[in-house]
């Protein structure tokens, strides 16, 4: 593949303070707890421990000022877990965010990517 043809990505992290941050993987998890409805779900999905996803949905919870996700524990019901209103705006708005970064930025990754050496070269 030549450089032309690679496509730059980008992973965007935003920090708020020493412990705060909304990345890709945080957003990812809230993606499949929304379509799977379940954080151990979504953890396999993205070959995650079930307690690393609770880590971080914990994180998450704490961070913002109401719940991201709220959740149900298992049982002879089973449990689940849902987005909360809150946790839809901080996916769509880091989304959103992330696709604003990449059209803003879009003419310098093409300026930087033309500076890549191809891939041929560097075997």
């Amino acid at each position: 593949m030549s450089r032309e043809t690679e496509t730059p990505a980008l992973r965007i992290r935003i920090v708020f303070g020493e412990t705060g941050m909304m990345g890709p993987g945080k957003a990812e998890l809230l993606e499949r707890i929304d379509a799977t409805g379940s954080i151990a779900g979504a953890g396999r999905a993205m070959g995650m421990s079930y307690k690393r996803a609770w880590m971080l949905i914990e994180t998450l919870n704490d961070m913002f000022a109401r719940p991201v996700v709220e959740s149900t524990r298992g049982g002879s019901g089973g449990g689940g877990a849902v987005l909360t209103e809150t946790g839809r705006q901080v996916l769509t708005l880091y989304r959103a965010f992330e696709r604003e970064v990449a059209e803003a930025g879009a003419d310098r990754l093409g300026e930087m990517q033309s500076l890549l050496r191809d891939i041929s070269e560097r075997e």
